[in-house]
């Protein structure tokens, strides 16, 4: 076994996707390791740390969400949801209590892969510190405080930049409506949606080739907003 290789934890009850997704995996050079139930994942969990889980939320036992809210008393693993549930309200709920990303079932291997990879990425830059986010033409970077496209530098006003900010510490990931408007503007205006359409408008016309037809900063309708990742950039290519 490939000790540098990242581990991850398959939390779902229905064997043939277990297999499924072993198998994916260890084509792309993880470690996998499995559970059936939400029991089973926190035993999992607390035994050995994993590099991901993928956990579906339909499990015996109880919901993932449960799992979910348990895991984020302690760890910071990433987290990808699996679900039939495609509804915007769960996609905000699951995120808001920590899930990093939420695909609907039924879904491609390679786009779960990308979103795995995606994930892995977040959480070495937030354990590294590393402190640029490359997006195609645009370079953010965040120890100075500065934004370029195509290597010129971009004038934004601090709440542009805020805005872009907390997308790149979570780039390729989805980060809610209600947690831009908190981190940006603070509680007081978590009903003020509003300000965040206009301000994503003004990104988009700062750091977008076409405006009208975004490829770094993507709408999750009804759920949020996330930088573009190596899925995307996948999926433009095919």
């Amino acid at each position: 076994m490939d000790s540098s290789a990242s581990i991850v934890l398959v939390v779902d009850d229905e064997a043939q996707i277990r297999r499924f997704l072993k198998a994916g995996f260890e084509l792309d050079g993880f470690v996998v390791h499995q559970a059936e139930t939400a029991a089973e994942a926190m035993r999992a969990s607390t035994l050995r740390a994993h590099d991901l889980i993928i956990l579906d939320l339909g499990l015996p036992d109880g919901n993932g969400a449960q799992v979910i809210e348990q895991l984020r008393g302690w760890s910071d693993v990433p987290i990808i949801v699996l679900s039939v549930r495609s509804s915007e309200a769960e996609k905000v709920r699951v995120l808001e209590l920590g899930a990093d990303d939420y695909v609907v079932k039924p879904f491609g291997m390679p786009e779960l892969l990308a979103r795995a990879r995606a994930a892995l990425r977040r959480r070495r830059r937030a354990v590294s510190g590393e402190p640029t986010v490359q997006v195609g033409s645009l370079t953010i970077d965040l120890a100075r405080r500065a934004v370029l496209r195509n290597n010129a530098r971009l004038s934004l006003t601090p709440k542009e930049y805020r805005l872009l900010q907390v997308l790149a510490q979570h780039a390729g990931n989805v980060v809610t409506h209600q947690h831009l408007l908190r981190e940006v503007w603070g509680a007081a205006h978590l009903s003020d949606p509003h300000y965040l359409r206009i301000f994503v408008r003004k990104l988009r016309h700062k750091i977008e080739d076409d405006p009208t037809q975004p490829s770094i900063l993507l709408t999750e309708l009804g759920v949020g907003y996330r930088l573009a990742g190596v899925g995307d950039q996948l999926a433009a290519s095919a």
